[in-house]
């Protein structure tokens, strides 16, 4: 295989070593090891351009120094890999506090993405970072959300105005990324509806993941916005097609990053992550995508032309067990499903 086209880049996210790991799992996996894996992995000369960060401990404090973060950037720069996109740790677990919650909850979101940002301006300035935006969500679960669905919609909205306003200040842009479990953007017409009330589009964004995304046409955590019917029949690609393009056709204009995913349609998940999408492998048997045709949703608009919205685009997949993730032989499935990707839908 070779690569057709040199955009857009090819990134690794490196959360998935820390995600869903811990006391009551497995150990988590190391930055140095993830990197280390998506730099080994190359298909007939192509290789992983960068990878996108998660700023929590262990792989990188959010109260970073300038000398910690120069340590990064000689790391990941001795892997000839680059960095992108950047996950604020904006959750209360993590330092943070919900977006629609009381005044010292909120101020603590923003808290953190203004380090986020000021890690992101730092990874700028020592030229390892030159493409990509800071991730964040509501942090705040549906079920509190519901309590006051107007009233909670405004507080996040006006939070997510508050944290454009520091992401300005540092030369960022944020994306906000739809997923079930988050209050506020658990559906698509709900992300929609809250991303037009932030009304700031040059600075917030949406960031779509595939697994994530493909889960709004089923309605969990809103029945409201489900397209497909609860006996949906998996074989009908078609009609599933036809739904996910209506979810992408609604989202799109919003989309400034975008994460390449599978999902095999069953949800789970416990405490803040509540009913979240199951990622699955790419070449997975149960997945319902057809990843390289649905990347297109996100990819193309609906003349079918290039929007050419994201400088890179990202693997996601979260929650596998340490054998799969430190197995080579993963990280080469997953590159080659991605050059397809960029293939498909690429440029130079």
């Amino acid at each position: 295989m070779s690569s057709k086209h040199a955009f857009p880049a090819i990134h690794n996210a490196m959360w998935p070593g820390l995600v869903g790991k811990g006391p009551d799992s497995e150990p988590p996996i190391d930055l140095d090891t993830m990197l280390d894996l998506t730099a080994a992995a190359e298909v007939d000369g192509v290789r992983f351009d960068g990878v996108d960060l998660f700023l929590c401990a262990p792989h990188v404090e959010i109260d970073s120094s300038d000398r910690e973060l120069e340590g990064l950037t000689e790391r990941i720069a001795a892997r000839r890999l680059r960095v992108g996109s950047l996950v604020a740790p904006v959750w209360p677990p993590t330092g943070g506090g919900s977006a629609m919650g009381s005044e010292s909850e909120r101020g603590r979101f923003l808290d953190q993405v203004t380090k986020a940002c000021r890690i992101g301006r730092k990874l700028r300035d020592l030229k390892i970072r030159h493409t990509g935006i800071i991730r964040i969500d509501s942090a705040t679960n549906p079920g509190e959300w519901a309590r006051d669905p107007e009233g909670n919609t405004r507080r996040i909205a006006q939070t997510f105005r508050d944290a454009c306003s520091i992401a300005e200040g540092f030369g960022e842009r944020l994306a906000a990324e739809g997923e079930i479990c988050w209050g506020g953007m658990h559906s698509w017409r709900h992300m929609q509806q809250l991303l037009e009330l932030v009304d700031r589009p040059e600075t917030l964004g949406f960031q779509a993941d595939m697994a994530h995304t493909m889960l709004f046409t089923l309605g969990y955590n809103a029945p409201e916005g489900r397209l497909l019917p609860e006996d949906f029949d998996w074989s009908d690609r078609e009609r599933l097609a036809q739904a996910y393009r209506m979810v992408a056709r609604a989202l799109r204009p919003w989309t400034t990053d975008f994460h390449v995913a599978q999902n095999d349609g069953t949800v789970k998940g416990s405490g803040s992550h509540d009913k979240t999408g199951r990622h699955c492998l790419p070449l997975d048997p149960n997945g319902k995508l057809d990843i390289v045709r649905d990347a297109g949703a996100w990819m193309r608009d609906d003349s079918g032309q290039l929007t050419r919205k994201f400088a890179h685009i990202c693997w996601d997949g979260c929650m596998f067990p340490n054998p799969i993730m430190t197995d080579p032989k993963t990280w080469q499935d997953v590159l080659t499903v991605m050059i397809q990707v960029r293939d498909a839908h690429g440029w130079d």
